[in-house]
């Protein structure tokens, strides 16, 4: 059972932050590159809109399977397990925040065509995924040699 919430634990990271980097570093300056605002913007919220269906997803599965894992370690938590936790928490808190404020803004100031607007939902989202980048290869760092077999 360890094991199963191990492979579950390691996909659903897979997708949220697999998704982020490709985000980021692929499609991010291809559509500036290529693509006007009232293109782009609205782009952006559709593929945000589905992508964040799956981040949803994701962190429901790294949350059971993580907090199951911890349960089955017992009472004697490594201290990289308590900082893999807290940053991930950290994570959440800030993809919830983009959830619910900057990803609402773009959508709606897209559908509206008000691009300025819309492009400040964006940039804060850009801003909000760097450091969940940051944090996550910081989560991945701790689990790469310390996760217990």
């Amino acid at each position: 059972m360890y094991r199963l919430l191990i492979i579950l634990h390691i996909m659903a990271a897979i997708v949220w932050l697999g998704g982020m980097f490709f985000a980021y570093f692929s499609l991010r300056p291809s559509a500036g590159q290529l693509l006007q605002p009232p293109q782009r913007l609205p782009l952006w919220a559709e593929v945000l809109t589905h992508f964040f269906r799956w981040v949803w997803i994701a962190i429901i599965i790294l949350w059971i399977s993580g907090l199951s894992m911890m349960r089955m370690l017992g009472e004697t938590m490594p201290l990289y397990v308590h900082i893999m936790m807290g940053l991930g928490l950290i994570m959440t808190v800030i993809f919830a925040l983009v959830f619910f404020f900057p990803f609402r803004m773009l959508k709606t100031r897209s559908l509206e065509q008000l691009w300025k607007e819309a492009a400040v939902g964006l940039n804060q989202i850009r801003i909000a995924v760097a450091t969940n980048l940051i944090l996550g290869g910081l989560i991945v760092l701790f689990a790469a040699g310390k996760w217990p077999v």
